[in-house]
């Protein structure tokens, strides 16, 4: 087997869930490389979450926003990256439907930065043929499924129906556009709902989980019948980092967790694990929690990820099944609750009103 070449890889989004989970997994997979982790520290973007890489020779943390270009070409320089992982994003969409100009800002223009300062250093250094941009979207820029629908694959037309949704397949359609017109060696990876440790409260799993320790209503929307795939990050991790060193440029591989389940049919699980694995709550059993609140606005009925693309061209499939990978989620936000109690601000709260009372 030939030996790896070393990378110099900048790692977009880093301080987030899914970022944060994939500079640890580089880190410990590949301790000869150089990473640089830009992150702009807005509310989902924690410090702490790279706690345990602090102070590793070849690792380095920069607080910057991607639409910096100053920055960013700067950083290319300097650290002569040859590979970017582009993981920073706005990804909430009941907030991109409170507030979308975040998600325009940052999902389009962010990647616009990104995607022409790599083009200008790139180009600079000879397009080296190793280099990589990781573009790493979601499964949401191919709207919505009927329960009879087959899955998403690479090939399904976009049709966005949230503003957030609608930002990222604008920045695919950047990326696949560089590809196309300059060369450049970008890839794109669609993936279903990720969950895992590290998640910042405002989402699903994480939510149920904390409202569950805390005795508070679990807010389900509308009838709860919606449908998603569930992906592990370690998985992801795991798919990304095959794409970065195998992928081939101008491709799009979808990632998904062969986990479908309707919304409250993961509520009831993860109730009944919560009460497995944390049997002091504060109401028992916590199904009795359980609310029904007003539908989200353009609410997608199903997602569904075909991922035998990415099976078949890198041997890529999933290690988790939903059970464990909940169990492993759940083990961890009670091991962990100096991670997430402090993140329960009063601006947090704000918010979550906003959303479910309102």
């Amino acid at each position: 087997m030939m030996a790896r070449e070393k990378r110099k890889i900048i790692i977009t989004g880093g301080a987030g869930f899914i970022g944060s989970n994939f500079v640890r997994h580089w880190c410990q997979n590949y301790p000869e490389d150089r990473v640089v982790v830009l992150d702009a520290l807005t509310y989902a973007g924690n410090r702490l979450s790279l706690k345990t890489l602090e102070g590793l020779p070849n690792f380095r943390f920069v607080q910057g926003n991607i639409c910096d270009r100053p920055l960013v070409s700067s950083l290319l320089a300097e650290e002569e990256v040859d590979t970017i992982a582009h993981l920073a994003a706005e990804s909430h969409v009941d907030r991109s439907i409170l507030g979308p100009d975040a998600f325009i800002q940052t999902n389009v223009i962010g990647t616009f930065t990104l995607l022409e300062s790599f083009r200008q250093h790139w180009q600079s250094r000879g397009k080296p043929e190793g280099d990589r941009f990781l573009h790493v979207s979601t499964d949401e820029v191919y709207g919505s499924l009927s329960s009879s629908d087959s899955a998403f694959t690479e090939t399904t037309p976009y049709a966005p129906n949230s503003p957030y949704s609608a930002s990222k397949a604008g920045s695919d359609h950047l990326a696949r556009a560089y590809f196309h017109t300059y060369g450049l060696p970008t890839i794109i990876t669609n993936c279903s709902n990720n969950y895992g440790p590290y998640h910042y409260p405002e989402k699903l799993i994480p939510l149920m989980c904390i409202n569950i320790l805390l005795g508070k209503p679990l807010p389900v929307y509308g009838d709860g019948q919606n449908i998603r795939d569930w992906l592990y990050v370690e998985d992801h991790c795991q798919a990304l980092d095959l794409v970065i060193h195998r992928g081939q440029p101008g491709e799009t591989y979808n990632i998904g967790g062969n986990n479908e389940a309707k919304n409250l049919d993961l509520v009831n699980m993860l109730c009944a694990l919560m009460q497995d694995l944390a049997p002091e709550l504060p109401i028992s059993p916590p199904e009795k929690l359980i609310t029904f609140v007003k539908d989200r606005p353009g609410h997608d009925r199903r997602y569904a990820i075909d991922a035998s693309k990415i099976k078949r061209e890198l041997g890529w499939v999933p290690q988790q099944t939903l059970e464990k990978g909940l169990r492993s989620t759940i083990d961890w936000y009670l091991s962990n609750r100096n991670w997430w109690q402090p993140l329960l601000s009063e601006e947090y709260q704000a918010y979550y009103r906003s959303v479910y009372q309102s």
